[in-house]
């Protein structure tokens, strides 16, 4: 008897799920066709490179210093050489801080991309809500993350269909 309602159970729940609507998406396909994506990338990049020149630059600085310290090393009385050991030290931890606070997990990098990703992210993921509401879709998935989808049908792809609920043209 156990066994009966388990395969009735059994059977329902995959007439369930096999009644259910899937679709899929293409984030990177979407993101691509978003102008503030794109521009928030440039400037995201801009920063990047303004500061990692700066970072790079004190690590120079310190390079040079080091260097200039060898040189005249034998010259030194063991005092200099403290007081010039400590300076040299001072300044890496100086540069090594600053590039924590540039690129750091909680680093400005990181907080001008939350600031101007995130709101892009979280459009996105609402016009997808909606159109899976709209549409009665149990589940999108995204083809650009990866999750192991060998084969998606083309017909249940989306992500045109956001771009128009954002207000953006398509490539198609």
């Amino acid at each position: 008897m156990k066994n009966i309602v388990l395969v009735l159970a059994m059977v329902l729940v995959s007439q369930l799920a096999a009644s259910q609507k899937y679709a899929f998406v293409d984030s990177e396909y979407i993101l691509r066709n978003v102008p503030a994506y794109e521009a928030a990338n440039e400037q995201l990049s801009q920063l990047s490179t303004k500061w990692q020149s700066e970072v790079e630059q004190r690590f120079e600085e310190i390079a040079q210093l080091y260097k200039n310290y060898q040189a005249e090393n034998v010259f030194l009385s063991n005092e200099m050489k403290v007081k010039r050991e400590n300076e040299i030290v001072e300044k890496e931890k100086q540069a090594k801080q600053l590039q924590q606070n540039y690129f750091g997990q909680n680093g400005e990098l990181f907080k001008r991309r939350e600031a101007l990703i995130k709101p892009i992210q979280d459009e996105i993921y609402n016009a997808i809500s909606d159109i899976a509401a709209e549409n009665n879709v149990a589940a999108v998935f995204d083809k650009a993350s990866g999750m192991g989808i060998m084969y998606v049908d083309t017909k249940f792809d989306i992500s045109d269909d956001v771009l128009i609920k954002l207000g953006y043209k398509t490539e198609n």
